[in-house]
Formats: C-alpha cells, structure tokens, sequence
C-alpha cells in the first residue's frame, strides 16, 4: 500500500492521505482510522475463512448504502439484510454465505466517509493479492430488491412510497429529515448500485479483479473469473468488462 500525507485543515481536523491498494486504487481517507480499517478487514476475513472452511462459495452484496439524494441509509440496511437472507436462501444457506457490508459489526468510528469504508471494502474484495480470492461471486442490488422490500407490484408504486414515508416518518426522526418527494422518486426511480458512488467503485474493483485474474492464468484465468449479478440476473461478458464512473476512488487533492 501507499500512503502519502497532503492535507491537514485546522487544529481538530485528522489528516487525509492518499492511501491505494493492491490494484491501484487510491481513496483520500482520515489517517488516524487507520488502525481500525486495518482490524475491521483482518475481522471480516476470519469470518469468511470460517464460512470457506465450511465449503461455502462466498458472495459479497453491493448496495447502496447512504442517506442522499432521497435514499435513507436506514432503509437501505435493512433492504441488504433481507437481500442477503434471499441470495442465500436462493442458492442454499449450506452452500452459500453472503458478505453484507451493512452489518453493524463492519462499522468504523464516527468520523468516517464513504472513502474510509471504500478503503476498507477494497482491501477485503482484492485480498493481499489483488485476485479477489476470498470471494466467487458479487450480486450487485437493482431495483428489483428495493421493491420487494417495499411490496411494490408495478401498480401505483409511487403512492404506496409515499403511503410508506408518511407511515413511518411520524416513528423515525431521522427518515422525517428526508425530503417526502425526493423519497419517493429514489426509491421508484433510482433504488440500485446504478446510483451509489460505493458501488460504482465496487463494479471498478470487480472488473480489475476478473482482468487480473484473467491475465494470472492463461487456462483457467477466464472460466475463475467473479461471477457477477445483477438484480439477481447474471451480468453478460461484454459489461462486465466495461468500467464505469468512478465513485469515493480519487487520491486527494494537493492544495498549493
């Protein structure tokens, strides 16, 4: 890994330094965490060692995770905790065991960004050697698992949003902090990884670990690639070769 320190704002700001991992990519990330990125990863790997041992395949689920935009992170929890349990049960919960990042055991201290989650989610996808070893495949969140949650049925969902915002913002304060309009839009119109810096990263993280792999091995590079899905529908070649926007993966600026 590289580090270089660039910016330090005011007497009670931590440090940003330009932090990068195996396959080069650089997050601009708070110094002082990086203790507990670093225990955060070797935790999570322990976990999916445990779940290999078990002759598990190993998933990891992209999904939005942040309240912007008209999204509520507090929803979006929950929707990965019920994506993941649907995957597994999909598949076989002897079979497979599916990563979550949204579980309360990943988190960081208070004063994390989404670059500090993102340094910390690349490191545990790459692994040490940027292959992605821990993982066979990732299920990237469409629409389709925002609207299960929600029981929309493809008639008049937009009401039935609204139906569920004005329920239950009267019991979260913080949901009530989200614009009524602007929720219900996302969450008809924008609910996927299509929309989350995070996961736009992740698809970028994904596309480099299959192109590494790819080139490692000439005979089986190919056919050991990550599987990748979408909305739950397998993802064609041509795509997922393709990379997109990046999200949180810039290094920080230099201010002269």
């Amino acid at each position: 890994m590289i580090a270089v320190m660039v910016i330090i704002v005011g007497p009670t700001h931590a440090a940003r330094v330009t932090s990068c991992t195996a396959n080069g990519f650089c997050y601009c990330v708070n110094d002082s965490l990086s203790a507990a990125i670093d225990k955060n990863v070797a935790q999570i790997r322990d976990r999916i060692a445990r779940q290999k041992a078990a002759g598990k395949a190993i998933g990891y689920l992209s999904i939005p995770l942040s309240t912007t935009g008209g999204s509520y992170m507090g929803i979006n929890k929950k929707v990965a905790e019920q994506s993941k349990a649907r995957i597994e049960r999909r598949f076989g919960p002897d079979a497979v065991w599916v990563l979550n990042p949204g579980e309360k055991d990943f988190t960081l201290p208070d004063d994390a960004r989404g670059a500090d989650y993102m340094l910390m989610w690349t490191k545990v996808l790459e692994g040490e050697s940027g292959l992605g070893q821990d993982f066979d495949f990732i299920h990237f969140a469409g629409p389709s698992d925002f609207a299960r949650f929600f029981s929309l049925h493809g008639r008049d969902d937009m009401k039935r949003l609204q139906r569920y915002y004005d329920r239950h913002s009267r019991l979260d304060p913080e949901l009530s902090k989200v614009n009524r309009t602007l929720f219900r839009n996302y969450y008809a119109l924008r609910a996927s990884v299509a929309f989350s810096y995070g996961s736009h990263d992740e698809w970028n993280i994904m596309r480099a670990i299959n192109q590494k792999r790819r080139e490692a091995d000439s005979k089986i590079g190919l056919p050991s690639q990550l599987g990748v899905l979408f909305d739950g529908q397998a993802v064609s070649p041509g795509l997922f070769e393709m990379p997109i926007g990046a999200g949180n993966a810039k290094a920080c600026e230099v201010k002269g």
